[in-house]
């Protein structure tokens, strides 16, 4: 097959991770826009036993699924084709880049359903130096609807505690420090977001606050493939069964490398 390799970022756009945590990649996957939509409709027919839709009453659904690159050939495709492991490298300055997990968010318009800000690394089964994830737009995506992510907030030293997305803790007996009120103090904050077209892409550290508004109001669907990898030095996090994704089959223990046919290695300098 032919390889449809995407660019690898510059100077520029590597210290701009670096610095705040999240960098916008124009175009960087738009080869592959065509490819990940037939995906999500594969997947939206027969979604996996892991899919976490919701609907709140009076709104449209918003459609969320994870786990499904080794049973949906396009995102296979995506994975192990597009140089998404070459990308993350670059980003990340890792020596060795591994697959973590996929996934799938749709937001039809009229969807009220608001991801409220939160870091990603607190509810991860993985854990690590070198992290990263891609929330590539499948759709124009005003900056009204867009990820939002809160600059430099991978080095605020901290996860704060991770709650459900209806308001009550992941965890019990977790006491570490709550997320601030963004909203209420905007301006005490830098946050970043864009206007994205199909293929575009943010890339952004597993430590990175960030959050996306509601769809109301919208006039497209907000279809989003997102792709997580980690470097060198990433461990299993056991999070008694409670953290994401939730991989039951696992046999590693916490602090074990993370390493199995389930998180391929997708780039290593060696190669």
């Amino acid at each position: 097959m032919t390889q449809m390799v995407s660019a690898i970022p510059g100077f520029e756009q590597v210290e701009s991770f670096q610095r705040d945590g999240a960098v916008v990649l124009r175009g960087a996957f738009a080869p592959w826009v065509e490819i990940l939509r037939a995906g999500i409709d594969r997947l939206m027919a027969d979604p996996s036993p892991l899919e976490r839709s919701y609907q709140p009453e009076g709104s449209a659904p918003f459609f969320q699924d994870l786990c499904n690159w080794q049973r949906i050939p396009e995102f296979r495709d995506f994975v192990e084709r597009s140089g998404v492991g070459g990308i993350a490298a670059a980003l990340m300055r890792a020596r060795e880049v591994r697959f973590f997990h996929d996934h799938v968010l749709v937001k039809e318009p009229g969807s009220s359903v608001v991801t409220p800000w939160h870091q990603d690394r607190p509810y991860y089964c993985a854990r690590g130096p070198q992290t990263v994830s891609f929330w590539i737009p499948l759709d124009p995506v005003p900056a009204s609807c867009a990820l939002e992510c809160v600059a430099g907030s991978h080095k605020w030293g901290m996860d704060h505690k991770p709650m459900r997305f209806d308001g009550t803790p992941l965890y019990a007996d977790d006491d570490s420090t709550p997320m601030p009120d963004i909203d209420a103090n905007r301006d005490a904050y830098r946050i970043l977001g864009w206007d994205m077209a199909p293929g575009d892409a943010v890339a952004f550290d597993f430590g990175t606050v960030h959050g996306a508004a509601a769809t109301v109001g919208a006039i497209n669907r907000r279809r989003v493939f997102s792709a997580r990898l980690v470097g060198e030095g990433a461990t299993f996090a056991d999070r008694n069964g409670k953290g994401s994704p939730p991989l039951a089959h696992l046999t590693l223990h916490d602090g074990d490398p993370l390493v199995g046919e389930d998180f391929p290695v997708l780039y290593s300098v060696s190669a």
